[in-house]
């Protein structure tokens, strides 16, 4: 299915308010989507709210499940549950941990999983289950009006996003949101437009208990945080056989051949001709963004087309880029809002990269600009260290660089350092 349009109201009032989300491929099939189309977004199924007093008393706990430091410098991941009783909270605890253990089995999120925090939240619902399944005519009194058979479509998995807000609201900070279902069926749903008011970029629905959903989330998160395009196309639909707009902004999605996209230097010619993670080489394949052609995608089956495969090259760097915008890669231990003595130490925390490689960030020190080479890959230095002979304050710096090979694009690399600083002197 494709993007449908909201209708107005029986009296030509507005409808209700829509948003856009996207609908996962079919369950067996390759198809990592098929489409988008517009939902209510305050969902089909009302929750009456009937709690009891102990089970009011749970209702919006915050657990910080995964802790790699403050929130202002990692990238925080909201997960709540919905069609947990209160007494299956422990039940959507454990999924929550293993849908992270899949998220970060796959790369880039397998290199980077010390830049996350993941906060999960309690939603206490007087049913178990969510709506829809085994059948359409399946209704459960949930926490968050979870339900399949959105828009008529099964595997569409809809939420009621104003009251998911009232649970992501709770936790201290959210860059992304992951909403798991009490379900085996198969399904979920991407809402990948930011929140205007608690600031995450999108939400991921999924069922907590089926093979798949994982996949359908970090597909997800490739719109939301790696703003990529969809790769897959729609041979035989009307309308979609011939891209004829403008050049796409999304950055793995192309009207250019390989042969002018080098010659321009444009999109991911740096990385056209390298082997892919997801098979073959990167180049530039007719069909994506739904059209069969008149669009180039990078490379042939990449997650972003195809459930079960990695991202493509272009689309790792994509997600780095994403990774730090939200996370900071130097955490100041030491305040950095007095003058260091003589008898200070500079402190800073450094995430630890976890890739095969082993590769690490590269931390190095300035006093007043100038590289201190001797104390490079230290996260310490006593001011002691500095050997200063004046009276004179000076400006002590620590900066971390991600120096990956996965980014080419200068524009990006440029954004993969970050800095502490403190005023010292004698």
């Amino acid at each position: 299915m494709l993007l449908a349009v909201a209708p107005a109201g029986a009296s030509g009032a507005p409808a209700e308010a829509r948003v856009e989300v996207e609908i996962p491929g079919p369950e067996h099939g390759g198809d990592a989507g098929s489409g988008h189309t517009l939902v209510p977004a305050g969902g089909r199924a009302k929750s009456t709210a009937r709690l009891s007093e102990a089970e009011r008393s749970a209702d919006g706990d915050v657990t910080k499940m995964i802790d790699n430091g403050p929130t202002d410098d990692r990238l925080d991941v909201v997960v709540v549950g919905d069609g947990y009783t209160a007494a299956e909270l422990a039940k959507f605890h454990a999924d929550a941990r293993q849908k992270w253990d899949e998220v970060t089995a796959v790369e880039p999120y397998t290199t980077y999983r010390n830049l996350f925090n993941v906060w999960t939240v309690d939603a206490v619902s007087n049913e178990s289950g969510v709506s829809g399944d085994p059948d359409p005519a399946t209704v459960r009194d949930t926490a968050l009006g979870s339900y399949f058979w959105c828009g008529d479509i099964e595997r569409l998995l809809c939420i009621d996003q104003p009251k998911v807000d009232t649970y992501v609201a709770k936790a201290p900070a959210a860059d992304l949101v992951l909403v798991l279902a009490n379900s085996a069926k198969y399904g979920g749903a991407g809402y990948n437009e930011p929140s205007a008011t608690l600031g995450y970029e999108g939400i991921s629905t999924a069922s907590a208990g089926h093979a798949k959903s994982g996949q359908v989330a970090i597909h997800e998160t490739g719109h939301s945080l790696g703003k990529l395009a969809d790769e897959y196309f729609y041979p035989g639909v009307p309308d979609y056989e011939k891209y004829t707009g403008p050049e796409p902004a999304d950055s793995n999605s192309s009207t250019l051949p390989a042969d002018r996209m080098a010659a321009q230097r444009a999109k991911w010619y740096r990385w056209l001709g390298e082997e892919s993670p997801d098979g073959g080489a990167v180049g530039a394949y007719e069909g994506g963004g739904y059209f069969v052609t008149g669009l180039h995608r990078p490379t042939d089956a990449s997650l972003m087309r195809v459930l079960g495969k990695p991202f493509n090259l272009p689309g790792i760097e994509a997600m780095i880029a994403g990774f730090h915008r939200h996370a900071r890669t130097v955490t100041p231990l030491t305040p950095t809002d007095r003058t260091l003595r003589l008898r200070h130490t500079a402190k800073a925390a450094v995430p630890r990269l976890t890739g095969a490689d082993g590769r690490q960030l590269v931390v190095r020190w300035y006093l007043d600009g100038r590289e201190l080479k001797r104390f490079e890959g230290r996260t310490e230095v006593a001011v002691a260290e500095l050997w200063l002979f004046d009276l004179r304050t000076h400006r002590l710096t620590v900066t971390a660089e991600d120096r990956t090979p996965s980014v080419r694009d200068p524009g990006i690399a440029r954004t993969l350092r970050s800095t502490a600083q403190w005023q010292v002197r004698l």
